[in-house]
């Protein structure tokens, strides 16, 4: 629709993940460095954590793009698996067996240990190469239990002098509060790089949306106004698959109206029906809003440092949305 448009060779704000789109941000770039110094340096595990939509499997992908020739890579994005599943996938994924023998039940009656044993001889073939192997588990936070323990142990497959498998963990971030749980007290001590991807700032919001569409190829075309893209952060808080959602949504509205410049009413009108709330009020921010009209002779300081004094937060909550109600 919009895309022919307004000259796009493709959609600007899809929300598959492709690496070309990646957008290095202060915290993406930081962490997309320290993923390749890991790679580089055979630190072990990595486990790289983030909220829904910050991008970490656009990260990934970007960062197999860069791997060098000598790096087998593994990609597992289904973290619903079975123990011998995930060793049959693995192997799959590294090209020890093709996809088509793993469908024609190829591996169905080996044994774990023998999978394992498998990848093992695989791994160490490796060395004679040159060459090492990279693991990369996405969504790793809904991985179960025992194949946690299951990866843990893969990471036991070294030499004398180093790891046969890298290996890098990539989930939301209660993936971190599941790896301090006490029966996975041996894995989260083998990680030796964690880090937490941010959302986008204001600044970094701007030039996220004019980089994608920049690369969808029609940056000159149209354009999104200052105070569009402030609104576009204040809906999202800065979460790229968010800043999507949004973006593809206003552009379809303005190419309604034939529009070259996206103002902040259709990002307003995008927002109202992706259903996206602004980001949590402070509580200061929220008494400003309600005592604005009506707040004649208390100023908001008395008023908060008095209310403190004397009731405790929730109470006090309370009693200001019972004087608002009256007020109104």
């Amino acid at each position: 629709m919009y895309e022919d448009y307004y000259g796009f060779t493709e959609k600007p704000f899809s929300l598959t993940p492709d690496p070309k789109y990646l957008f290095k941000s202060a915290s993406h770039a930081s962490a997309f460095e320290l993923l390749q110094y890991a790679v580089r340096r055979r630190e072990g595990f990595v486990v790289i954590t983030g909220d829904i939509g910050t991008g970490k499997t656009t990260l990934c992908r970007a960062l197999l793009e860069q791997i060098d020739r000598r790096t087998f890579t593994a990609l597992v994005l289904n973290p619903f698996l079975a123990e011998e599943d995930l060793l049959r996938l693995i192997l799959q994924e590294f090209g020890v067996v093709s996809r088509e023998e793993i469908k024609r039940g190829y591996l169905t009656r080996v044994s774990k240990a023998q999978l394992i044993e498998t990848l093992n001889e695989f791994l160490l073939s490796l060395q004679s190469i040159g060459a090492q192997a990279l693991l990369i588990v996405d969504e790793a936070q809904n991985l179960p239990m025992q194949v946690l323990e299951q990866i843990r142990i893969l990471s036991n497959l070294e030499t004398e002098k180093e790891k046969l498998l890298q290996i890098i963990l990539v989930g939301q971030s209660n993936l971190k509060d599941l790896l301090r749980r006490p029966e996975l007290r041996q894995l989260d001590q083998r990680v030796a790089i964690r880090y937490d991807l941010k959302p986008l700032t204001a600044e970094e919001t701007a030039s996220y949306v004019q980089h994608r569409l920049s690369v969808a190829g029609g940056g000159a075309a149209v354009t999104f106004t200052a105070k569009a893209l402030a609104r576009v952060h204040r809906s999202t808080a800065g979460i790229p698959r968010l800043i999507n959602l949004l973006c593809d949504r206003a552009l379809l509205a303005a190419y309604s109206t034939h529009a070259t410049k996206i103002a902040p009413q259709f990002v307003r009108s995008a927002a109202q029906s992706l259903e996206l709330e602004h980001p949590r009020r402070t509580l200061r921010m929220w008494v400003r809003e309600r005592f604005a009209g009506f707040a004649a002779g208390l100023t908001l300081a008395a008023v908060l440092a008095g209310a403190a004094a004397m009731w405790h937060y929730r109470e006090y909550a309370v009693l200001l949305m019972q004087f608002v109600a009256n007020r109104q």
